[in-house]
């Protein structure tokens, strides 16, 4: 949705071009304004610079300054060449899978990038190996071979028709074996890679300064020479940097208060732009099988009858997102309603026979904790509603704790929480990647879940179908058992909102299908 420019409502009465140019403000090709960096804000700052270390959004910084075999250009649905040529299985049973890279491809230093750096690049995920970290996406991946300088072949130890999306990912960046061990993470505040811009500065939690890297060969074709990224704790701070014109995009993290004001589109906000897309990201809890409650099923299928999404959504989040029933988000095949289809409305009565089966008669003790700098101010609104939900019924007693989102992710590794909140952007638009990520030894979160019908039935057999749409019965069984266990439990399914100032375009061309922004997309109007 576009705010038009309201210039163009006062051109009627406006009878000379010049007069027009001068009314508007539109910027000239000889403008110096135009080589000034587009500066975008969000509340998503990385936790590393290291592709091997992340599967989280760090990777909105990878996409714009790596480069991976495969990637999306503007409205593709499925993985396209970028560093590679071509690439495709080459039999029948989805395990071989070569890549032919481009020519004259290098670094942002000049080192070759070449068959070389993609074995180097894949083979230290999976040798350092960080807990919660991408490893996990390599799960069919038995090795990596370099028949030539430009021939890569991935040899998988069972088929997987979803590997090409596990390339893409901004995990799989491609890095110098000269600058990154292959034993270890590289330390520091500077990268080395191949993508559309180079990391000219960096500030951890404040800043990143991108610049358009004239070494780049890929898919990507840029639109502005220059991007410098803001880091925000708040939505607060990052909206009024927007409307003072301190930056001229957000992106992730505004609150709900802000979308509604902007959507007004007077006063104040007269000279900005809202832009809404459909989103795929989720909002969800984790419980802890570890903890002496949450680790119980009963506890957990009495919270999945008490909670009241509805009200999250309406309440909290003012209707800017959608109660979600499955771990499967809405518009995905494979999507379905098991959460409500099990556990229905809210019910106190449902949740209190639950618990009276399992001889839990006294008020059951839950510490829930959510990270204060992640996923938007109305977090701790939305917990605070949550354990609402959850003592109005008198079948729990709730505290609420909290952490900063780097320390919050080490003590979710670490076992430390009975039941923590997660958000989740997609790795890539496949049911999939809404159920292997968080089952198994090894996972995102870094809580094992064993679920072998999932891991050792399901899955393997929904990759054995290049057709995705062929595989709805394996996902559909995969969710049944995610509803009885609720270890999971989906709360809502987010929308995208972008603001900006009315001079930007390209705006609504920058998400990629995994809802990361591609920085080169934006540019300023320099004409109607």
């Amino acid at each position: 949705m576009f705010k038009r420019n309201r210039c163009l409502r006062r051109v009627a009465a406006i009878a000379s071009l010049s007069t027009l140019v001068a009314g508007c403000g539109i910027l000239s090709p000889d403008d110096p304004e135009e080589d000034e960096p587009i500066a975008v804000g969000t509340t998503s700052a990385p936790s590393t610079l290291d592709p091997a270390a992340s599967w989280d959004s760090s990777w909105e910084l990878f996409r714009n300054v790596y480069q991976t075999l495969l990637s999306y250009p503007n409205a593709a649905t499925t993985p396209r060449p970028d560093a590679a040529k071509e690439c495709a299985f080459t039999d029948d049973s989805n395990q071989v899978y070569r890549c032919e890279l481009r020519k004259g491809l290098t670094f942002s230093n000049g080192d070759p990038l070449d068959a070389r750096a993609v074995k180097h690049s894949i083979d230290r995920i999976r040798k350092i190996d960080v807990n919660g970290g991408p490893a996990g996406l390599l799960g069919s991946l038995r090795q990596v071979e370099t028949p030539g300088e430009r021939e890569v072949v991935f040899r998988l130890d069972k088929p997987d028709a979803t590997f090409p999306f596990v390339l893409a990912t901004p995990a799989m960046s491609i890095v110098d074996p000269d600058a990154y061990p292959a034993d270890a993470l590289r330390e520091g505040d500077s990268v080395v890679g191949s993508g559309p811009y180079t990391l000219r500065s960096y500030a951890d939690g404040e800043r990143a300064e991108l610049v358009r890297n004239d070494r780049y060969r890929g898919f990507a074709e840029p639109r502005n020479e220059a991007v410098t990224i803001e880091y925000f704790d708040t939505s607060d701070a990052m909206v009024e940097a927007l409307r003072a014109g301190r930056i001229q995009v957000t992106y992730r993290g505004l609150a709900a208060d802000d979308i509604i004001a902007l959507q007004g589109g007077t006063g104040k906000d007269e000279d900005l732009q809202l832009i809404e897309g459909s989103g795929t990201d989720i909002s969800y809890l984790v419980f802890n099988p570890e903890d002496p409650w949450a680790g119980r099923r009963p506890v957990r299928q009495a919270v999945a009858h008490l909670i009241d999404r509805a009200a999250l959504a309406h309440t909290v989040y003012q209707d800017t997102v959608d109660p979600l029933y499955s771990m499967v988000p809405n518009g995905l095949t494979g999507h379905t309603t098991g959460f409500f289809d099990e556990y229905g409305d809210p019910s106190a009565a449902k949740a209190r026979q639950v618990l009276t089966r399992a001889g839990i008669t006294e008020p059951v003790p839950l510490t829930l904790w959510y990270t204060t700098d992640r996923y938007g101010s109305e977090t701790a609104r939305q917990f605070t509603e949550i354990k609402r939900q959850l003592e109005d019924s008198g079948l729990f007693t709730v505290t609420l704790k909290s952490r900063p989102w780097k320390t919050y992710v080490t003590g979710y590794q670490k076992g430390e929480y009975p039941v923590f909140g997660r958000g989740w952007f997609p790795d890539f638009p496949d049911a999939e990647n809404f159920i292997a990520p968080f089952v198994g030894e090894q996972n995102a979160l870094g809580t094992p879940y064993p679920a072998d019908r999932i891991t050792d039935e399901l899955l393997p057999r929904s990759r054995r179908e290049r057709d995705r749409a062929g595989v709805v019965e394996e996902f559909e069984e995969a969710q049944r058992i995610l509803v009885e266990d609720a270890r999971l439990l989906p709360l809502w399914q987010g929308r995208q909102y972008m603001a900006a100032s009315e001079d930007i375009s390209g705006a609504e061309r920058a998400l990629d299908p995994s809802t990361i922004m591609m920085m080169w997309e934006l540019h300023r109007k320099t004409s109607w």
